[in-house]
């Protein structure tokens, strides 16, 4: 007795590595898609290719925002002449909402259009700090918020990191 195989669709098979992206192939290419995405001058330039803000349709996505300085320091971290850190994690709070808004601004938003915020804390005994710092900016009727405990941020100095979601409709043309 033979057994034929039922009816249907070809099972899926994957096609493979991508040659493009094979480690001796050469430069990889650079990745582009719909939307505006930029780079804010004046702003701590981002630690890998990538930009502070994209928009999507009436959608700005705010990369990943510490509370580090276009210099390179942090507010909210200072080191003693014997190495010690000091962390601070309202100071760090702050100056993350404050950078959230400085680089909203450049798509002519604020904090006002947040719809959503993910917030990456190190240690969750800051958690209350955290939040005495977030009711200076949002109540109720602000963005929606995640909190999560992560293992390590970019620097041994940051506490805390926030990437957003804002909704900024695009100017209608012709002033309408």
């Amino acid at each position: 007795m033979t057994i034929e195989p039922a009816a249907g669709p070809e099972p899926r098979r994957s096609p493979g590595p991508d040659p493009a992206l094979a480690p001796d192939s050469g430069p990889r290419p650079t990745v582009t898609g719909a939307g505006d995405a930029r780079v804010v001058a004046g702003k701590a330039k981002p630690r890998g290719r990538f930009p502070h803000l994209r928009r999507a349709g009436d959608f700005v996505y705010v990369s990943g925002t510490s509370s580090r300085r276009p210099d390179n320091t942090f507010a909210g971290a200072d080191v003693d002449a014997m190495g010690t850190a000091s962390l601070d994690i309202r100071a760090q709070t702050r100056a993350v909402i404050e950078n959230l808004g400085a680089l909203l601004a450049e798509v002519d938003a604020g904090l006002s259009d947040l719809v959503s915020v993910t917030g990456y804390l190190v240690n969750m005994n800051d958690f209350g700090g955290y939040n005495e710092v977030w009711a200076e900016f949002f109540d109720e009727t602000g963005p929606t918020r995640t909190t999560v405990a992560v293992h390590q941020l970019p620097h041994p100095l940051l506490l805390v990191e926030m990437q957003a979601v804002a909704h900024v409709p695009r100017r209608r043309e012709g002033g309408s």
